[in-house]
């Protein structure tokens, strides 16, 4: 079978057999500053990108700070 279901981080970054570090068609993209996974965010973006998993932890202790 052919399911990228298990694929790992380093895996995605890895990208594809062309050297292609964000995989077929896609932008190049930033790292995520905690965890180094890839974000949604282009290389171009600045300030702090996080990915998803990491974004949605921070609003999470952020939220609850109070």
């Amino acid at each position: 079978m052919s399911d990228d279901s298990g694929t790992t981080g380093a895996d995605r970054r890895a990208g594809d057999s062309t050297g292609d570090p964000a995989g077929p068609g896609g932008p190049p993209y930033a790292e995520c500053v905690l965890c180094r996974e890839p974000t949604e965010y282009p290389e171009s973006r600045k300030g702090i990108t996080l990915c998803p998993v990491c974004e949605w932890q921070e609003a999470q202790r952020t939220a609850c700070s109070g």
